[in-house]
């Protein structure tokens, strides 16, 4: 749990760099919707759902869910692990190889969500 949340932070100090706004939300009382990503973030004035997972890591169902509805509703979700941190920033800065990478995420998330499905 120390490495996701040291995580969370290193993401949340780099929102903040870029002049990004974010929330942290936590799930789980009785007042809070379940699967929402662990960051809620406007940068660069595009809107980003980040689910920060620990190197070993695995996403519930509605946690990607949750993601593929932020993408069709125009949005980035984003299933970010520690060794993706460089890509995400790259993301952010608009580059080619973020792009890549993000089209890469999508398909990763597809992936997680035939294996949680069956």
């Amino acid at each position: 749990m120390a490495e996701e949340s040291n995580f969370n932070q290193k993401v949340k100090n780099y929102i903040e760099s870029q002049g990004g706004w974010f929330i942290k939300y936590w799930a789980g009382s009785k007042y809070t919707k379940e699967g929402i990503p662990d960051i809620l973030a406007c940068i660069h004035g595009r809107f980003y759902g980040i689910e920060d997972k620990a190197s070993d890591g695995r996403p519930r169902l509605l946690q990607l869910v949750n993601l593929k509805k932020i993408r069709a509703a125009g949005g980035i979700g984003i299933l970010l692990y520690p060794k993706d941190f460089p890509d995400f920033k790259a993301l952010v800065d608009e580059s080619e190889a973020g792009f890549k990478w993000y089209r890469e995420n999508i398909k990763a998330q597809h992936e997680w969500f035939d294996k949680l499905v069956k």
